[in-house]
This record gives C-alpha cells, sequence and structure tokens, in this order.
C-alpha cells in the first residue's frame, strides 16, 4: 500500500503541474479574447450614439431647453436598453460639464453580482462623441466567458486526476502480480530450480554462446544427463550432430566477419527447422558443430527433420556461392546409452554423409559398430572416396589472386584444389585433408593436387604468373614425396621457376633436418618457398635466417582488425622491418576491408590476399 501512494502522489505533482499550465494557458488567451471583444463594442457603441444624437439634432424646430431634454431621455432610453442586453459591470453616460446623463454599476445595483474571473475581466474604457460632446465609460460583464472558462478547466482538471487514479492503480497491480509471481515461484521452486536462480548472470552466460546466443556444450552435457540418464522426461530420443563443412574455408578465404555470418545463418536455418518440435533443443557445441535433441520420437521421425535441413542448406549454398553447408549424423539413444558413444556414432554419421552428396545427412543404426576399432564404416567410406578421387584425379583448382604492393613486388597466386566424388559434387574439402591425414593419403593428395596444377600451367601457358601451391606437413617430412617432387620438378624445369609452395611454420617445425632438405630441394630446382601462418608460433628470425624462406604470409589472427588494434601494429612493423632485412618478402592473408589495406599499406607490406582483394575463381 504504501508503494501505490508513493505512485499517486507522483501522478498527481504531475497532473498537477500539466494542469497548472493548461489554466495559465486559458487565462491568457481568455484576457485577450475581451480585451479584443471590449474594443470591437467602444466602435460599436460610439456610432450608434452618435447616429442618435444626429437624428435629434436634425429636428430643430423646438426649442434649445426642449432639445437638450429630448437627448438626455433619449441616452437613457439607450443606456438602460444596452445595460440589460449586453451584460456590462459598468456603463457610465455624462456631459461636457461632467454631469451624470446614465450611471450603472454592478457592484451597487446588485447584491448577488455574476460570478466573473477579475483578472479575466478587460479594464474600463471611455469612448468620446464630439457633437454634442458625450464621455461613455464602459466594462463589459465576463459572466458568460468565466463560467465556460470553469468548466472546461473543470473537465481538464478531473480528466487529469481520474488517469492518474486509474494509471496509478494499475502501475501499482502490476507491480504486485509480478512481485507475487516471483515469490510464488521461489516458494514452490525446486532444489535445481533455486540453485539455478541463486547462479549469478557471469556464470549464465558461460552457458551460452555468444555468436548465436544458444546454449553450449556444457549446457548440452548438463542436459543431456539431467533429463535423460539421471531424470525420467526422456525416456528415447534422436541426437544429431550438424558439421558446418565450410567454416575454415571461409576464415581463410572471406575473412572472420564472413565466417561469423555463415555460422549466424546455420543456427537460424535450424533454429526455425527444430521448432517445428516443440519438445527439440538446440545446442551450439563449438565453432563448427551443433547438437540437436529431440525427446521422444524415433529414427524415422527424425529423418524428416534432417531432410528439412539438407532442403533448406541446398538453398542457402545456391544463394551463397557456398561449395557445400552443412552435413548432419543422427543416432537414437534411451537411458542406457551413455553421451560419449552417441557422439562418436554421430560423428560417424557425418563422416559417412561427406561422402555422398552434398549437404548430406546420414542416420547411424550400426551400434556396435564402436565396438570393432577397425570396422569404422566412416573411415571405410572416407578410404573408398579419397581412393576415387586419386585414381579418377577428380579435381578442381580454383586460383585466388595476391595484389601487389607496387609493380616492382613480384607475388603469385594461390591455387586452392576442390575434390569431387563420383557424382562430381564437391566433397567438404576440410574434412577430405582430416580424412587424408587420418588415413595416410595426404602425400597421394598432395602429388595428385601438385601434377594437376603443372599440367594446367603448362596448358594455360601464363608466363608472366607465378602459381602458390600448399602442402601439407607431413608430405615435407616424407623422403619419397621429397625424390618425386625433385624428380617431377627437374622434368619441367620452366614450370618450377613458376611454382612457390607454401607450408606452414608448426609443419617446418616438426623436423628442423627434413624441412630444411625440403627447402634446400626446391631452390635447388628453381622454386621458392612461402610460410603460412606466420607469427603464430613466435619462432625466432634465426630460424628463418637458416631456412632462407621466400615469402612469409602473416596468419589472419594479426591482419584481422589491424586498423584498430595498436598491439598488432607494433608488433607487424617490427616482423616485417626483420624479414625486409633478410630480403624475405612479406604477405597479409584474410584482408577484408579497405581499412585492413590501408594499415597494411602503411606497414610496408609486400602484398595482400583475402575477400576483399578477390574471390576465389575457377582457372
Amino acid at each position: 500500500m504504501h508503494l501505490y501512494f508513493q505512485l499517486l502522489i507522483r501522478n498527481a505533482l504531475l497532473g498537477l503541474v500539466f494542469c497548472t499550465a493548461i489554466a495559465i494557458i486559458t487565462f491568457i488567451t481568455a484576457a485577450g479574447y475581451l480585451t479584443e471583444k471590449q474594443t470591437e463594442h467602444r466602435q460599436l457603441l460610439s456610432l450608434v450614439t452618435s447616429t442618435i444624437l444626429s437624428q435629434q439634432t436634425t429636428n430643430n424646430n423646438s426649442t434649445i431647453h426642449s432639445k437638450k431634454i429630448s437627448d438626455v431621455r433619449k441616452l437613457k432610453l439607450f443606456a438602460q436598453a444596452i445595460s440589460k442586453t449586453d451584460n456590462y459591470n459598468l456603463l457610465s453616460i455624462s456631459n461636457k460639464s461632467n454631469e451624470s446623463i446614465f450611471f450603472y454599476d454592478s457592484d451597487i445595483e446588485f447584491k448577488n453580482k455574476d460570478f466573473q474571473f477579475l483578472f479575466v475581466n478587460p479594464k474600463p474604457i471611455s469612448t468620446l462623441i464630439t457633437t454634442p460632446r458625450i464621455t461613455i465609460k464602459f466594462q463589459l460583464n465576463s459572466h458568460t466567458e468565466s463560467i465556460f472558462l470553469l468548466q472546461f478547466l473543470g473537465l481538464v482538471f478531473t480528466c487529469t486526476f481520474l488517469f492518474i487514479f486509474i494509471a496509478s492503480y494499475s502501475s501499482f497491480r502490476r507491480i504486485k502480480i509480478l512481485s507475487s509471481g516471483t515469490v510464488e515461484r521461489i516458494t514452490q521452486s525446486t532444489p535445481v530450480k533455486n540453485q539455478h536462480l541463486a547462479t549469478s548472470s557471469v556464470e549464465q552466460d558461460i552457458h551460452i554462446e555468444p555468436l548465436t546466443q544458444l546454449d553450449n556444450r556444457s549446457r548440452f552435457v548438463q542436459f543431456f544427463e539431467n533429463n535423460t540418464i539421471q531424470g525420467k522426461l526422456i525416456n528415447f530420443g534422436v541426437l544429431t550432430i550438424t558439421r558446418c563443412s565450410e567454416l575454415q574455408t571461409i576464415l581463410q578465404i572471406r575473412g572472420h566477419h564472413e565466417g561469423d555470418n555463415y555460422i549466424c545463418n546455420v543456427a537460424d536455418i535450424m533454429k526455425a527447422t527444430i521448432a517445428k518440435y516443440p519438445s527439440g533443443r538446440l545446442f551450439h557445441l563449438n565453432n563448427a558443430d551443433f547438437a540437436s535433441i529431440i525427446p521422444n520420437v524415433n529414427l524415422k521421425e527424425a529423418e524428416n527433420y534432417t531432410q528439412a535441413l539438407t532442403e533448406k542448406f541446398n538453398k542457402y549454398q545456391k544463394d551463397s556461392g557456398l561449395d557445400s553447408v552443412a552435413y548432419t549424423g543422427l543416432v537414437y539413444f534411451d537411458q542406457s546409452n551413455p553421451l560419449g558413444e552417441l557422439l562418436a556414432l554421430a560423428d560417424t554419421g557425418i563422416s559417412i554423409a561427406q561422402t555422398k552428396h552434398i549437404n548430406a545427412w546420414f542416420s547411424q543404426k550400426d551400434i556396435d559398430i564402436l565396438q570393432d576399432p577397425n570396422a569404422g564404416r566412416g573411415n571405410q567410406n572416407w578410404r573408398q572416396e579419397i581412393d576415387s578421387v586419386i585414381d579418377n584425379q577428380r579435381i578442381n583448382l580454383l586460383i585466388q589472386h595476391i595484389k601487389p604492393k607496387t609493380s616492382n613486388c613480384k607475388v603469385y597466386d594461390e591455387i586452392i584444389a576442390r575434390f569431387l566424388n563420383s557424382n562430381d559434387e564437391i566433397l567438404p574439402t576440410v574434412s577430405f585433408i582430416a580424412m587424408a591425414e587420418k588415413l595416410d593419403k595426404i602425400v597421394s593428395v598432395d602429388k595428385l593436387i601438385i601434377e594437376t596444377a603443372i599440367k594446367e600451367i603448362s596448358n594455360k601457358k601464363t608466363p608472366d604468373h607465378n602459381f602458390g601451391i600448399s602442402v601439407n606437413s607431413r608430405s615435407i617430412h616424407d623422403e619419397h614425396f621429397i625424390i618425386w617432387l625433385e624428380r617431377r620438378l627437374l622434368r619441367a624445369p620452366d614450370i618450377g621457376l613458376k611454382l612457390i609452395f607454401e607450408i606452414t611454420e608448426d609443419g617446418l617445425k616438426q623436423n628442423i633436418n627434413t624441412s630444411k632438405c625440403f627447402i634446400d630441394m626446391i631452390h635447388r630446382a628453381g622454386s621458392r618457398i612461402t610460410i603460412k601462418g606466420f607469427g603464430v608460433g613466435l619462432t625466432s628470425f634465426k630460424f628463418f635466417r637458416d631456412l632462407k624462406p621466400d615469402f612469409i604470409k602473416i596468419d589472419s589472427t594479426y591482419t584481422r582488425d589491424i586498423d584498430e588494434d595498436t598491439n598488432n601494429q607494433y608488433f607487424l612493423r617490427l616482423m616485417i622491418d626483420l624479414a625486409h632485412r633478410l630480403s624475405i618478402q612479406v604477405l597479409a592473408e584474410s584482408v577484408e576491408n579497405k581499412q585492413e589495406k590501408l594499415m597494411l599499406e602503411k606497414l610496408f607490406v609486400d602484398g595482400y590476399q583475402g575477400f576483399y582483394i578477390g574471390k576465389p575463381e575457377h582457372w
């Protein structure tokens, strides 16, 4: 109740201020109106009086005395008539000798005079008629206007304070309902809810992915254990894992902001699709993976969900120009299945889906597969797919340009490989490379890329262009690969002069001796070396002075938002200066906008690569 009176008093004060302002404006307007009305009435009164006297003056047959008597009588009759009809507060008529002909004063004539606002009434005014000399003094009555003002202001005050009372009561009821509801929820909550209410907002933020605003992996594990393993809310259901296949490629080629947009778009698609299942829950496990739990449905019904995802992913892929969007693995569960086993099965389902068609899904029904590590269906499918790509040379090459700072800087165009399945659909590149490494096929994949690139360069006949080819770290430490590559370059010495082989800084540090052997061989063959991802490992420049690379490509973590990061600007300025002292050209990748490029120019970077410079294009 105390709160209600506080609201009422506050609103009443505001209402009083409002009504006072309205009253002042109204009184000022009314006073001006009455003053103008009295001025107009003086003109009318002068005209009528002059007319009466002039008519009397024209009849000059009587004596002067009778004429004066007639003037007085006429004026009295006129004054008596208008004093009754026009409602005067004061009406006085006198001659040139200041003798009163007619006098009317409402204060004298009436004991109960009319209601009037005194500060609205106009002041008495006089008018003079020269022939004969007559003075008329009057003040109009404002009774009618005062009654109207009183009614108007009464209505304003009544409506205002009625509104104040209703608004205060409504606010009080709303606060009371919210307060009582909060108390009721607190008193009736379970121990789990009490613990949740006691959790601080900072702790709650730990369970939310900031980019997509979805529950994260820790919340996913908590939800599964509380509702499936320990609880009885979910007896059975389907778990799906959806993996965004193009994230790494987008980050490398288009940049960080495009990568965020990609993840958010996938999240929006999944939110809209799972909304058809009221009890379904969506989680963002990590950068590229989403998990869905659809309780109390069978595997066949859940396949409708993943099929709807595939259709929407296909549409998004067509609109965005991506090679693929995401792949999904499904697995059925009940209260007897541990979460780790389910995640492994769903991951295997993704691996199999990636070997099928673009944005495919796979329903993993074989639970016994995990008991035999040599019987991995996902690995088996990938092994067959990779062998098929290598044997049939199903590979496409794209080109992404590196823009030199000046015409004197000799840079190159990077070759980007895309792999095709038997239906000529693009396989997810990151997954393909990862599985090739896992299955010891990466050396053969690198040979395929290099061989295809050499043939394309030979066919295109572009004498003024140089081309960069990325080589896996495992390949540069493979003795047989080094021997094969040296012989292949020696068979095409003109093309070898055009090639720049890109290797990672981490890959070089795995074995310094074999790395130096590989780089020496490349230089003997007339080709050059780029160390990409530079700066992540903070390797000393003595290491690079010994290896003698031709280019270093700065990692995107340094170039991203370089125009705003003064610490990275200082660090890059030192790196670029030292690199130039060693005759090493410096390239910047993942340049996303004009501001970043302009800052990199000021830091004397020799070349730029990224989505702002140019998209990958077909060769």
